[in-house]
């Protein structure tokens, strides 16, 4: 597969090489497929990912490894009458569902097993960190985690298009001084290479911040050129620009802002935007009822434009609107409530996009179970028709908790959390 194509191929990666990565992983978890089935509100020709592209003459026979039962392909004849339809060649995960719904996993072990830590949780989409967040420093990555990456994103039915990898909270392309900018920008190419290399397509930032050291314009222009300047080191990979809350300096918390950079990269098929739900309520746009939700979108729509939207973090907020604070919620759990996720799951216009769950995990299956409950809302035209889990409290404040630590706490798992001096962050 060339880097940055749209589609995973069967046949450019040898097996060997990925049952001697499978035997060097550790904390692999064990996978057991899921077996719900989500209705779909939109046609077959919307179905989630270009089903066209996964090869669906392919039937599995079981093949244990030492520390990793996997499945290998084996060819059987069929006729063309006793073939099955190609929706039925795919996981149950995968069947009329219009929606890609996934999580921010962990990488621990390797990225390759962000994969099979995805299917835990019955995920058709999924983001990962590309390497360890904290750091300026990363290691190459090794061809055989390449190569196991790609492999199990053909064996488990993952297209590009499910894949939202999140970049390094470090990184500032805004900053005004040149210095730590380029610092930024090193790491920004850094990641927009490991991509390319792992064959995915979108890649998902934090814009930046000024800082106060420079006008919110000029911040933004730093911000594009940036954007151009990588375009022209890389192939095909899209940066996908998300928005804020409106803290600080911060830059993208409203639409125009975000319109503003885009208006300044010259390849306008290699930028887009991840709306955060959270951010976007927290900045001010609400999305509590269907009229509030419409006009936000409406806003949305003639300010940046749909065809610049290349996914979505789903969260609810642990603060109120407008409140400029940057605290996720589990979902319904929060101030926005139930009713904005039962908007998005019934939007067509959101098909075929990253719906990425950021939410706090203390238990460590709440991920699953939010997954669950936003398949629920497929098909429901209001909430008195949704069956919620026995123990759900819509609306709940959960206080004095984890919960309203920043993400990267609920979602990383690299061990020892001290920093050394030298990798700090220069947000300053």
């Amino acid at each position: 597969m060339e880097a940055g194509s749209n589609t995973y191929q069967k046949g450019e990666v040898k097996v060997e090489e990925i049952i001697k990565s499978n035997e060097k992983r550790t904390n692999t978890k064990t996978i057991t497929r899921n077996t719900r089935s989500a209705k779909s509100t939109s046609s077959s020709d919307t179905t989630v990912t270009d089903t066209t592209n996964i090869d669906s003459s392919r039937n599995t026979t079981s093949k244990k490894t030492a520390n990793n039962s996997r499945t290998t392909k084996t060819k059987k004849t069929t006729s063309s009458a006793d073939s099955p339809k190609r929706e039925d060649m795919l996981p149950i995960r995968l069947q009329n569902v219009s929606k890609l719904v996934g999580a921010h996993v962990s990488i621990t072990g390797g990225v390759q097993n962000s994969i099979l830590n995805s299917l835990a949780i019955g995920a058709n989409a999924f983001a990962l960190f590309l390497r360890n967040q904290r750091t300026w420093k990363s290691t190459p990555l090794d061809p055989k985690v390449i190569t196991a990456f790609r492999e199990n994103c053909i064996e488990n039915n993952y297209q590009p298009n499910c894949i939202l990898p999140h970049g390094s909270y470090l990184i500032n392309l805004g900053n005004p001084d040149k210095t730590k900018r380029e610092k930024s920008y090193e790491a920004f190419l850094e990641d927009l290479r490991r991509c390319e290399s792992l064959g995915i397509e979108r890649y998902n930032f934090h814009p930046g911040s000024s800082v106060g050291g420079c006008s919110t314009e000029q911040s933004i222009t730093y911000i594009a050129e940036c954007i151009n300047k990588a375009h022209q080191e890389t192939n095909n990979v899209i940066c996908v620009i998300e928005n804020m809350a409106g803290s600080g300096y911060v830059i993208g918390s409203k639409f125009k802002e975000l319109a503003d950079i885009i208006s300044r990269v010259n390849d306008k098929d290699r930028v887009g935007v991840c709306i955060d739900t959270c951010h976007a309520f927290a900045a001010g746009y609400d999305l509590r009822t269907s009229k509030a939700y419409e006009k936000t979108m409406e806003k949305f729509s003639n300010i940046v434009g749909f065809k610049y939207l290349k996914g979505m973090h789903l969260n609810d907020s642990l603060t109120d609107l407008g409140s400029n604070r940057d605290r996720h919620a589990n979902i319904g759990k929060g101030y926005m409530g139930l009713e904005p996720f039962r908007l998005i799951m019934n939007d067509d216009r959101l098909n075929g996009i990253p719906l990425i769950l950021e939410t706090p995990t203390e238990q460590g299956d709440e991920y699953q179970k939010e997954i669950e409950l936003l398949y629920e809302l497929v098909g429901k035209s209001d909430l008195s028709q949704v069956k919620l889990p026995d123990d759900f409290v819509q609306g709940q404040q959960v206080k004095g908790n984890n919960s309203g630590k920043r993400i990267q706490s609920s979602i990383l798992d690299f061990g020892s959390k001290k920093k050394k001096k030298d990798d700090s962050t220069d947000e300053d």
